[in-house]
């Protein structure tokens, strides 16, 4: 399967990597830390952004009034994104085990740290947390998908650039019945690249030593 589009899956995989790393970066420019995946801004820089921030009146008034009137339209639809993460999340502990697919681990795919900018006022960190919950609960929602279809069709399209997932780099070329017949097993167990948790060992209870000189 080491093809053009392999490569170039994998350069964008590494192109992500990269990306992390120059966000990194943004730490020491911006006066942050980043620990057990909380955000803390020096007090400076807490005092630096306040300076910045507009107060809820005047971000109301500066608002158009189409985008103040289509408010709960975009609200409405935090009700299929809620079904999608109780129904996804109900899906994969039920049928991942059964196929022995890893779950998907919710917690890496939500990201609530924006509220944490002094420069935002309430209603922007309220939006800004609705986003986070959207966007996050929609890749996670993929990433689910994405371990399904390996599972059940591990065969690329025909030329579909924007269907390429994080799992289709090992999906069978399509027209390549061969290559499915002889592989599909093989790829649905596939899963290496995903690290898997420690498993946990049970430490055996310590007994009691006898005292020296005891028979």
């Amino acid at each position: 399967m080491n093809d053009r589009l392999d490569t170039l899956l994998a350069q964008i995989r590494l192109l992500e990597k990269e990306l992390i790393v120059e966000t990194k970066k943004k730490e020491a420019q911006f006066c942050y830390t980043i620990h057990q995946k909380k955000v803390h801004f020096t007090e400076a820089a807490k005092a630096e952004q306040k300076r910045f921030r507009l107060s809820f009146h005047r971000y109301l008034v500066s608002s158009r009034f189409l985008v103040l009137l289509t408010t709960p339209v975009i609200w409405m639809c935090i009700i299929p994104i809620v079904l999608s993460d109780l129904f996804s999340s109900l899906y994969q502990a039920i049928c991942f085990p059964i196929y022995g697919i890893p779950k998907v681990v919710r917690s890496d795919y939500l990201a609530f740290d924006r509220h944490r900018l002094t420069y935002l006022n309430w209603a922007e960190k309220f939006n800004c947390d609705y986003c986070a919950y959207a966007n996050g609960i929609l890749a996670y929602f993929t990433e689910i998908a994405a371990r399904t279809e390996q599972h059940w069709c591990p065969i690329k399209h025909a030329g579909c650039v924007k269907c390429a997932h994080s799992r289709y780099k090992t999906f069978v070329d399509f027209g390549d019945a061969e290559k499915y017949r002889a592989h599909v097993e093989e790829i649905r167990r596939d899963y290496h690249d995903i690290e898997s948790p420690p498993v946990e060992t049970k430490k055996e209870p310590m007994l009691p030593r006898a005292p020296s000189g005891s028979p």
